[in-house]
């Protein structure tokens, strides 16, 4: 019996060293590949989504994820194509879609809006949220300012020609103040990242710019880029222009309900707990509380509330 007792400890004592063992082990980063077209591809997991678009001379990504995230980018394309990694560009300044540029190669050209270069000098490593303090270094100075943009632009940008042309642009306030579209008009696509991050309530992060009141202006003239069939979002699957319509309006009922709200003294606690996504919008994620009250509080900041 007691031989029965020591032996079951064991096997359970091994099998907790197992378990913590497993649980120190480094995740794997795991990088899912959805190709669009022969030289376009999305690569999902480990924060935005990232584009990937092969052309004659050399590799051009979009966006760069998560602190870590740099490596196994570069790791992914190596199964896609021998050609080497050339251009970088970064659709707006938070840590889900910048924090792996220090991880690519210091001859990689990085191209971002204006603003955006300003707002990743003085960002926040791995991080997205609107209301946190600035730390004494940036993830740009802690790797030696490796992965800063080398380039910017303030309205419209045009890299390379022919079939590779790729096209910048930037159309005002939105999710922040430098939010980049990114257009490969020989493929008909558009990359337009985090102020079309999906079918939700939009994160408007105002230390970096983010405007409740400018973002369906803003995605509307998004949908000028003409020949578009496809849009990447910052999050979610590829949308339509049609949804990229959609979206607008849904922005416009959000601040015009705001706006009512406050004109009939509502207070900010008191619209962002009892507004709901509109029953049109079916299939629209449900609403975050606390994104929901921070776009409120903008909304009602920008509208000139007392």
């Amino acid at each position: 019996m007691k031989r029965s007792i020591v032996l079951g400890l064991l096997i359970a004592v091994g099998a907790l060293s197992i378990a913590i063992a497993a649980q120190q082990q480094p995740q794997a980063r795991v990088i899912e590949v959805e190709k669009l077209k022969d030289n376009l591809y999305v690569l999902k997991g480990g924060g935005g989504n990232t584009s990937v678009f092969i052309t004659a001379n050399g590799v051009v990504v979009v966006d760069a994820k998560n602190p870590g995230w740099g490596q196994p980018i570069l790791d992914k394309i190596k199964t896609l194509t021998d050609k080497p990694v050339t251009t970088l560009i970064n659709t707006h300044t938070h840590g889900d879609h910048v924090s792996g540029n220090v991880e690519f190669p210091a001859t990689v050209d990085i191209v971002v809006q204006e603003n955006t270069k300003t707002n990743m000098m003085k960002m926040i490593p791995n991080s997205t949220a609107a209301d946190q303090k600035v730390p004494e270094k940036t993830i740009f100075d802690q790797n030696g300012g490796r992965g800063l943009p080398k380039r910017t632009f303030k309205d419209k940008m045009t890299l390379f020609k022919g079939s590779d042309e790729v096209d910048l642009y930037y159309f005002g306030r939105g999710h922040t103040n430098g939010d980049a579209w990114v257009a490969f008009p020989a493929l008909r696509v558009v990359h337009a990242a985090d102020i079309f991050s999906g079918k939700n309530v939009p994160l408007l992060d105002a230390n970096n710019g983010g405007s409740a009141v400018e973002i369906a202006d803003t995605l509307e003239k998004g949908l000028g880029i003409k020949n578009v069939d496809t849009i990447i979002t910052g999050h979610s699957k590829q949308m339509s222009p049609a949804e990229l319509q959609e979206y607008v309006q849904f922005n416009r009922d959000f601040l015009n309900d705001v706006r009512a709200a406050m004109k009939a003294g509502k207070t900010v606690d008191e619209v962002a707990g009892s507004w709901k996504i509109p029953a049109k919008y079916a299939g629209y994620a449900a609403a975050d509380p606390g994104r929901l009250k921070n776009n409120v509080a903008l909304a009602y900041k920008e509208l000139g509330a007392k």
